[in-house]
């Protein structure tokens, strides 16, 4: 259902010298699909997720998604970002019910759809809460919440918990498998964590260091949610570590 081929990027740097942060990247996503992205520092990883969603453009290569190129941002997609994103000056529900505003549904409508992923995410009883008020994992659901709301078919999640403490990130990685198995939406999520990519996917791509290639694709079999210290875990994660070690 999506389909990265042949994706390079190379940038020009204010002196002049031109850097190529990716190099020839083909991956495959299935439908209902969820893939996580890892790498070493500087590899592309964010890079490659902008590609994806339509904010950059390759310098070679293309995306297909749903059998149509993307050239834009388009409705087929919604990205969600580490820093929430959320305007400051909206209630929960009407941030939840931003993108619908803007594709100009009627008020009645928008608010249904925005308080049915609000009661999804588990905030039921914040609707008229402020952003400021709530909690890192609280906003980052709302966030979740917003992507949701304008049904698309891909979500692209750029490391969506990294500013969490430990124990809010895994709460958080537990909640995002329940919306998951309720949504079954195709999720591509960037993360620098081998561990919280082992519990989340179906396969892990393992970026090189720059300039970023593909390295290999490791499937996670098995269940969710996964025991962390079950020894398929820690083979998986001990593997990948291995991967991104290497030079």
């Amino acid at each position: 259902m999506l389909e990265v081929k042949g994706v390079s990027k190379s940038f020009t740097t204010e002196g002049g010298e031109t850097v190529r942060a990716l190099d020839g990247i083909d991956l495959s996503v299935a439908e209902q699909e969820f893939i996580c992205i890892l790498g070493p520092s500087g590899c592309g990883k964010t890079t490659l997720l902008r590609i994806i969603a339509g904010l950059d453009q390759p310098t070679s290569g293309e995306i297909i998604v749903e059998g149509t190129r993307v050239t834009a941002p388009t409705p087929k997609m919604a990205m969600i970002f580490q820093e929430y994103s959320l305007y400051p000056w909206r209630t929960v529900l009407d941030n939840i019910a931003f993108g619908l505003e803007v594709r100009g549904m009627g008020k009645e409508e928008r608010y249904a759809i925005a308080d049915r992923y609000l009661r999804l995410v588990g905030l039921e009883g914040f609707q008229g809460s402020y952003p400021y008020e709530l909690s890192g994992g609280m906003r980052q659901r709302i966030a979740v919440a917003r992507a949701l709301a304008i049904e698309p078919a891909v979500l692209l999640m750029d490391e969506p918990f990294g500013a969490l403490d430990a124990q809010t990130r895994n709460l958080m990685q537990r909640e995002l498998l329940e919306i998951y198995n309720e949504t079954r939406k195709t999720v591509i999520f960037v993360t620098h964590s081998v561990d919280e990519a082992v519990f989340l996917s179906d396969r892990i791509v393992v970026l090189t260091p720059r300039p970023g290639r593909i390295r290999e694709i490791i499937p996670v079999h098995g269940g969710r949610p996964r025991e962390r210290t079950s020894s398929e875990f820690v083979q998986i994660r001990r593997r990948v570590l291995d991967l991104i070690a290497e030079k």
